[in-house]
């Protein structure tokens, strides 16, 4: 079967430029892409055909000899003047049919995974994201705050406007890798793709270098920041400040900076959530007899609780909406008391006999759950007797 004209086959004109012929090839392809005409059985038949007819076109010396000799230039019969004259040996399609591909694949799927092609790529990179550990009280927590913190970071170069040149000149495209910051080369049936060494992937130089900051259009330099601290917040709560970050490189958007939260632990308080927790330690009288306590609160207030009669050690209150707001909500956790009984200690003479005569006194209704143990060890040690 005859070969069908290249120029046809990409539906160009002979006399079409190389942008012509490139935007052909790239129409083509993706109309005729297998993956795209899964129901088509002579669609990869036809995508082999443009992507042949596209590696000749594409070169200067291949299309000038397909001009001149038509499919002969690369038939056997022509193969030693076609080679002579360096366009190169074997069928057209098969030396770089990985780069052909490659174009294609970047017009497909470049869109999808956020891909620029060309020098707009690589004309600036994104300045990183910086993490700042700000630690505060259980109280500002409680209450939110305005803080003032001073982060150490990189700021856009004030003498070159961060363009990284001298008097803010605007940088060239570079010449090696012709501003797409990667340069190929060719391994047998592979195209290898790595970042251009000359620009380091920027796609773009700076011939007179910023004094200031050396070409790199941001300098180092601590920044005083105001950040709202909300009401509420736990450790480990993220805050994000959007473009707060380090300075992109050569004119580039800045990154983000992330303030981690830890809240210090309190001398009084423990915290569970939006749930507050005090132990308050009661005497033994008072624990025994009743009575009422005084109790701070987070917000610097005071509270009255009243001690029921007989409270044992690890008994707990609650005091409602007294305890931290809720971060994201309305609500506002609760306050629990939890008492420790204390056994008094440094005893005077009088105080000692005035309790050996309330130990004669008791009964095990005084003390059930004393009473109510050692009844169930001398059944153990019974049971053991017998």
């Amino acid at each position: 079967m005859a070969k069908r004209d290249y120029y046809e086959v990409l539906g160009v004109s002979k006399g079409a430029s190389a942008d012509e012929i490139k935007k052909g090839y790239r129409t083509k392809a993706k109309e005729l892409h297998p993956d795209r005409n899964a129901d088509k059985p002579d669609a990869e038949a036809q995508f082999k055909e443009v992507n042949e007819a596209y590696d000749v076109l594409k070169d200067a010396d291949k299309k000038a000899a397909y001009d001149r000799f038509g499919h002969a230039a690369f038939d056997g019969g022509m193969a030693g003047g076609a080679r002579a004259g360096g366009y190169g040996g074997g069928r057209p399609g098969q030396g770089d049919f990985a780069s052909a591909f490659s174009d294609v694949f970047e017009d497909l799927f470049g869109d999808f995974m956020g891909g620029q092609r060309g020098g707009a790529r690589s004309r600036a990179s994104r300045g990183s994201d910086l993490r700042y550990n700000l630690k505060i009280t259980l109280e500002e927590a409680f209450a939110g705050l305005n803080k003032q913190i001073t982060v150490p970071s990189s700021v856009a170069c004030g003498s070159c406007n961060g363009s990284g040149s001298e008097g803010g000149a605007e940088p060239t495209t570079c010449p090696t890798c012709s501003g797409m910051g990667k340069v190929r080369a060719q391994q047998g049936f592979f195209t290898v793709e790595r970042t251009c060494p000359t620009c380091s992937g920027t796609g773009q130089i700076v011939k007179n270098p910023c004094r200031t900051c050396g070409g790199a259009g941001r300098q180092q330099r601590d920044r005083a920041l105001s950040v709202n601290i909300p009401a509420g917040v736990e450790s480990g709560t993220r805050i994000r400040l959007s473009g707060e970050g380090e300075a992109g490189l050569r004119g580039g958007p800045a990154g983000d900076l992330y303030i981690f939260i830890e809240v210090a632990d309190h001398t009084l308080f423990q915290r569970d959530g939006i749930d507050l927790f005090c132990r308050v330690p009661v005497s033994m009288t008072k624990a025994a007899l009743g009575g009422e306590i005084e109790v701070p609160t987070i917000d610097g207030g005071r509270s009255r609780v009243k001690v029921p009669e007989g409270s044992q050690s690890g008994r707990q209150m609650r005091l409602r909406s007294k305890g931290m707001p809720q971060l994201r909500g309305p609500g506002i956790g609760d306050m629990y008391i939890e008492l420790a009984v204390e056994t008094p200690v440094s005893l005077t003479s009088e105080q000692k006999e005035l309790l050996r005569k309330f130990e004669e006194l008791s009964a095990k209704s005084t003390n059930p759950n004393a009473s109510g143990f050692f009844d169930k060890v001398k059944n153990f040690w019974d049971g053991l007797a017998n």
